[in-house]
């Protein structure tokens, strides 16, 4: 690395680099009055990206205003570029309404819907994969259009880096990638968290194009990313920019720079971004040390006027009721009854079906998952889909789950609607983070709605072991943010999926593979929705109540038919939100409950539907709340020692115990 800046400006006008200056400028002293209040206890805690301005400043200089860009913690300039009003800032940084998340996210880690900036997670590595949404968003819509995304050098060990990257070379999208490589992981060094020379050489592994700039060259970075910026607009494909700076602060203010050594900042001190560029600017006779001194003013002058202002501005206001409201996009289904002529079909068939209907109802709708184009899937539900819809709509991808669900939700950033099919619904584990923390939190942070359906083919019974047949579906019900679904009939496969098609938010649908083709059932043939959050009763009954879903249907109907006893059979089909006015209205007629699910004892939603009768509705129970479920343990691959496990052998000696009771 050089040990000075060494500015080429021949390219650019009198204006440009005044306009990049300034830009420089702003960040720097909002920074600087950020720590004065930190120290003052005014807002709670600062990521510093002083030093490092030149990166933000010239890459968002570089793209146009509609074009997404995915900052990070050391980003103000981003903001500050895109000319978002300092007050807004300010209000964020002390949890105010008039910021943008509502008081429900910190310094930088909120979006900016109207500037076109995404806000990220902790995690470092999510935003790649969103930023290779929106490319592909781009690309199929012929937009001429990138996105932008920035990661530190320590976000390149994710493996969501990885990920992300492939996916960009395999589809050839139009995204930049930029690591700030500024020498520290909080405390941990660079040696330490990567072997190889530079990062950027990387890109040659995925087949992409790579550069390495001097992240403190303002105007290297300007041009640079206005070049690649305006190639790949025209010719989509993926850039991996690494951009060599410094860290001057810490990781956060609290954590200090003790562990730096000290000639180490006092090299990159004489290498700041904004006072070489500004020596440069006088020395060439652009500016005038006159001209900086009123610019500094003018903008110290705004900033305590701003801050002004957003003291002035309430403290948030809100109440549970609204908290709640928040975290689903409202949406109301619609219920118009379905066509009476009706087709007679397996439950994989009706699946497909309701795909069908989905993808010619939303233009805009993607598909994406591994082997679904040409082989159809695995299980085939979207066999002869490419001919049809073609595929730039039906989309294999590479075995990347994760970056896969950024990627749709990165599809939704850009209005269109996608899907993603887990293989199966155990692989959703390499997918967590992004469902958890992406698609479930996004619209209660800051209003985006993650219009997404994760298919999750489930369940055992196949003697397929402990990796192909897990009940997964209580890992996600229990986080706000997601709804999930569970039919157990043709009829409520289809009406369901179009309706998660149809709702805004993320809807994860689970499928059991052991009634893909052992259950059929009529199915009107036209487009209708099954409500989401609506439990159904299958079995009127007086002697006890089975609460269930999935197969769990099918295993409590055999019993009733098979013996004397009258139950009432609640299918939820919807996991969350829960129907518990039907539950409600069960329990008190016949004062005994069952629940069941395929699902592992200990941790599966039975054990909330049993809080929830204990709690509500004690005084109309004649025996306990009993939970039928299989067994505490991985699914086995042997078809008798997987008989053990699952509960059908177990639910007759509960409903004997409890109606002995």
């Amino acid at each position: 690395m050089k040990k000075t800046v060494k500015y080429d400006t021949k390219r650019l006008s009198k204006k440009k680099q005044i306009e990049l200056y300034r830009a420089l400028l702003k960040p720097r002293l909002i920074e600087e009055k950020m720590l004065i209040l930190l120290r003052q206890g005014k807002i709670s805690k600062w990521f510093a990206g002083i030093g490092q301005e030149a990166i933000s400043v010239g890459c968002t200089s570089a793209l146009q205003a509609d074009e997404k860009i995915f900052p990070m913690h050391r980003n103000l300039g981003v903001f500050t570029t895109r000319e978002v009003p300092m007050k807004r800032l300010f209000c964020q940084w002390q949890g105010k309404l008039a910021g943008f998340t509502k008081g429900r996210d910190r310094s930088f880690h909120f979006g900016a819907p109207d500037y076109n900036i995404v806000g990220m997670i902790s995690h470092l590595g999510p935003q790649l994969s969103l930023a290779d949404g929106v490319a592909l968003s781009h690309k199929l819509n012929n937009r001429n259009k990138i996105a932008l995304a920035f990661t530190g050098e320590g976000g390149t060990s994710q493996g969501e880096f990885h990920e992300a990257l492939n996916v960009a070379a395999v589809w050839k999208l139009p995204v930049i990638f930029v690591i700030e490589n500024n020498g520290y992981g909080l405390s941990t060094p660079t040696n330490e968290q990567y072997a190889c020379e530079n990062l950027a050489d990387r890109a040659l592994g995925y087949g992409m194009r790579h550069e390495i700039l001097d992240g403190n060259n303002v105007v290297e970075v300007y041009e640079t990313i206005d070049r690649i910026a305006k190639k790949i607009r025209k010719s989509p494909e993926p850039y991996l920019i690494e951009c060599k700076t410094f860290r001057m602060r810490g990781h956060e203010e609290a954590s200090g720079t003790k562990y730096v050594p000290q000639d180490l900042m006092d090299m990159w001190a004489k290498k700041d971004p904004l006072t070489t560029f500004e020596k440069h600017l006088i020395k060439s006779g652009v500016i005038s040390k006159k001209e900086v001194d009123q610019w500094t003013q003018s903008i110290k002058e705004e900033i305590n006027a701003e801050l002004a202002a957003s003291y002035e501005e309430p403290v948030i206001s809100s109440s549970a009721a609204d908290e709640i409201n928040d975290v689903y996009a409202p949406h109301q289904q619609d219920l118009t009854a379905a066509s009476s002529v009706t087709k007679e079909m397996r439950f994989i068939d009706a699946i497909t079906s309701g795909l069908q209907e989905s993808m010619r109802m939303h233009p805009n709708l993607v598909l994406m998952g591994q082997d679904i184009a040409d082989y159809g899937g695995v299980f085939k539900v979207t066999d002869g889909f490419v001919a049809e819809f073609g595929k730039e709509r039906v989309r294999n991808t590479p075995l990347c789950e994760s970056a896969i669900v950024g990627a749709a939700l990165g599809l939704t950033m850009e209005g269109d609607k996608a899907m993603m099919e887990m293989q199966f619904a155990d692989f959703v584990s390499c997918g967590f983070n992004q469902i958890v923390n992406n698609l479930a939190k996004i619209h209660y942070r800051w209003g985006h709605k993650a219009d997404v359906v994760i298919r999750m083919p489930t369940g055992g019974g196949m003697g397929a072991g402990p990796f192909h047949s897990q009940s997964n579906e209580a890992w996600f019900t229990k986080t706000p943010g997601l709804k999930v679904v569970y039919p157990s009939t043709p009829h409520d496969a289809k009406g369901l999926l179009i309706a998660a098609f149809n709702d805004p938010n993320p809807v994860l649908f689970f499928e059991h593979k052991g009634l893909y083709r052992n259950i059929v059932g009529e199915v009107p043939n036209d487009s209708y929705e099954v409500e989401i959050g609506k439990a159904k009763k299958v079995n009127e009954g007086e002697d006890l109540t089975i609460i269930t879903y999935g197969m769990g249907v099918h295993w409590a109907k055999k019993y009733q038919e098979e013996s004397q006893t009258s139950i009432d059979i609640i299918d939820l089909v919807s996991l969350s939100p829960i129907d518990y006015k039907t539950i409600e209205e069960s329990v008190k007629k016949t004062n005994r409950v069952i629940v069941l699910h395929e699902d592992t004892l200990f941790g599966g939603i039975a054990g909330d539907i049993s809080a929830y009768i204990s709690e509500h509705l004690f005084e109309h129970l004649d025996a306990p709340v009993c939970r039928v479920a299989s067994l505490d343990t991985p699914v086995p691959f042997d078809k008798g020692l997987e008989q053990i496990f699952l509960p059908i052998q177990r639910l007759k000696e509960k409903i004997d115990f409890i109606l002995a009771y």
